[in-house]
């Protein structure tokens, strides 16, 4: 069984993700029912179960249901500590909230291949654009389901858990909805890192997408290869500095700190973080013995 940071939820199961983050929605806002998050949940199993129309299964383990589903928990957690936190017109309120939740579930989408879509034969191979691709399945797809209202405002929210956009640059009229964006980018970051598997899936997983995609290597302006990651060993031993930079320039930087918000759900607990800089230390403690097998230790 796959538990989140917390033991408690089975976040590689669709059914046991939705009753908790079902029960985090209806006690902040006992009077909206969240009857549409069955809907939600339903359709990103299938989509990644390769059961909905049009769309191939899955093909990337890294950025895969399980994946999804922590980061859409930990933005449950994340915005209940935040509505804790503030009042009145600072509130993001039930909508606002629901919206995120979308988000965080179709954020990865993009990696999904169509049947259609002749040109690929593996979903990392999209990595550079996956956001934008994800972006295009919400808009495609909310207005199905009778949520198109959402579409405007999820397709660019969404972009703050990717790279094609900084999150600086986008274009939001409402401060709570930039507060959406670094919640979810938030989530995205701090489920995935806190995950007690984080570096087992960088070694066996994340190096793998990475060469499908192209992106372990780059040309240089003058015609030379700049070799970023030559192997799943390295991708590791660049992993402490990788995580240390995310903490600085987007969990402190763009996204404010606003991990934080956690600890009013937990009671001033913050397991995620606690977890994410123990896997930071675990893997630094390795990388110092001299002789360290990288491959016995994750492989």
């Amino acid at each position: 069984m796959s538990r989140d940071v917390t033991n408690s939820v089975n976040v590689a199961d669709p059914d046991s993700v939705l009753v908790a983050v079902k029960s985090i929605m209806e006690s902040r806002y006992p009077w909206r029912p969240f009857r549409i998050l069955d809907k939600l949940f339903a359709d990103v199993a299938s989509l990644y179960r390769g059961r909905f129309p049009g769309f191939h299964p899955c093909e990337t383990e890294y950025h895969d249901l399980r994946h999804v589903l922590d980061v859409t928990l930990a933005f449950a957690r994340l915005a209940d500590g935040y509505e804790q936190e503030h009042h009145g017109e600072q509130q993001l309120g039930p909508e606002l909230c629901l919206m995120g939740i979308i988000v965080a579930l179709f954020h990865d989408s993009g990696y999904i291949r169509r049947v259609a879509d002749n040109k690929h034969s593996h979903g990392a191979e999209y990595t550079k654009v996956h956001v934008s691709r994800s972006a295009q399945f919400m808009a495609d797809y909310l207005p199905s389901i009778g949520l198109a209202h959402h579409v405007e405002l999820a397709t660019k929210v969404v972009h703050f858990t990717g790279y094609e956009v900084s999150p600086e640059h986008i274009a939001l009229d409402d401060q709570r909805h930039h507060v959406i964006g670094a919640l979810v980018g938030t989530a995205d970051v701090i489920a995935q890192m806190a995950d007690d598997a984080y570096l087992q899936k960088c070694y066996q997983n994340l190096y793998r997408e990475f060469e499908i995609a192209g992106v372990t290597r780059c040309l240089n302006d003058d015609g030379s290869v700049n070799v970023i990651y030559d192997s799943p060993e390295e991708l590791l031993r660049k992993t402490p500095h990788f995580m240390r930079t995310i903490v600085q320039d987007r969990l402190d930087g763009f996204f404010a700190g606003r991990y934080r918000h956690v600890e009013a759900h937990f009671d001033g607990d913050n397991p995620y973080m606690d977890a994410l800089h123990a896997n930071r230390r675990r893997l630094e403690d390795l990388l110092r013995q001299p002789d360290v097998d990288l491959i016995a230790c994750f492989g």
